[in-house]
């Protein structure tokens, strides 16, 4: 059944999904009309998906509603903002029931979790792409930011890192992940945004970022803007089972360390607060790993156990490169 933009935005988009008692006007009219809470600033992101380039052709629905706004919340995570509101652009190549049903579902069951209300958007025909728009809030002067690391910080990643790195390899058919295919992949097309420990760091961290280009391009942009440079000690990297399997049958440590799409956080702490970070993020049901520490010298640096340097090219993905 072929439904029209309006009807297709009333029975998938209106009134199904979390409903927030700050928005005035939602869904239905030119606007929306928002309250923002005194004494808070408006954090704002926005991330598009496009078939073909961030998601197979043909990708779960239900997994893309979970993941488009997944990546959104990761963004707010990474500077301490507590999640709101969303916006919606969808371009379709057909009006797909079905598709649209499991979409629906998928992005309405993360909404729910993280207590985000979508207000409005635009569907147009077209190649498959999602774009979403996220707004959150923070405290004035206390978001988590790039630009404030310093020479001698702690640096601190939550979760684990290349698991979704592995499932493109196996979903590419360059790797067998074997029994480990189903959860990496699941790591992959559903990742968990750390929002509640992004909020545990906030007065206790100094500088912070999600992993989304992978860890090395990531905390690069950190020492950028801090003007810095990292040493990694990389048997301290959190690697789960079918990673560390990986790296001992190809001994690629490029892998985790410039692989994509964990969506963890990387952050670095004065020493003086590790471990009230670390009770911090605990009790988010959260594991933080402590992988390097901001030198003064620029660029980062990678050591394997027992001190030798290892080459490796930072890469990280790139949309014109």
């Amino acid at each position: 059944m072929t439904l029209s933009e309006f009807d297709l935005i009333k029975r998938y988009f209106s009134g199904g999904l979390y409903q927030r008692e700050d928005v005035t006007l939602g869904i239905g009219d030119d606007c929306a009309l928002l309250q923002v809470p005194a004494g808070q600033e408006l954090a704002v992101t926005i991330d598009t998906l496009v078939e073909g380039v961030h998601f197979f052709p043909g990708a779960d629905p239900e997994a893309l509603g979970h993941k488009a706004l997944a990546v959104s919340l990761s963004d707010l995570a990474a500077m301490g903002a507590t999640p709101a509101w969303a916006t919606l652009a969808l371009t379709l190549p057909r009006s797909d029931s079905d598709w649209l049903q499991a979409f629906s579902r998928g992005l309405g069951n993360i909404s729910r979790r993280y207590q985000v209300q979508l207000i409005g958007g635009d569907t147009t025909r077209g190649s498959l792409s999602i774009t979403l728009q996220l707004q959150g809030f923070v405290e004035p002067g206390r978001a988590l930011r790039r630009n404030g690391a310093r020479v001698g910080d702690l640096i601190g990643v939550t979760g684990t890192v290349g698991d979704a790195g592995l499932a493109l390899l196996a979903l590419q058919g360059r790797y067998d992940a074997g029994d480990a295919l189903g959860w990496v992949r699941d790591r992959l097309e559903r990742p968990q945004p750390r929002v509640a420990a992004g909020r545990a760091l906030v007065g206790l961290a100094r500088a912070a970022i999600d992993i989304s280009d992978g860890l090395l391009a990531d905390l690069g942009h950190i020492c950028e803007r801090s003007g810095t440079g990292a040493t990694l000690h990389l048997e301290q990297l959190p690697l789960s089972p079918p990673v560390v399997r990986y790296l001992g049958e190809k001994g690629d440590w490029s892998m985790p360390l410039s692989a994509g799409d964990d969506y963890e956080l990387c952050f670095s702490v004065p020493p003086r607060v590790q471990r009230a970070v670390e009770r911090a993020i605990r009790d988010t049901g959260c594991a933080v790993s402590w992988v390097g520490v901001i030198d003064p010298d620029p660029g980062i640096r990678c050591l394997l156990p027992g001190g030798t340097a290892l080459a490796v090219d930072a890469g990280g993905y790139e949309h014109f490169c």
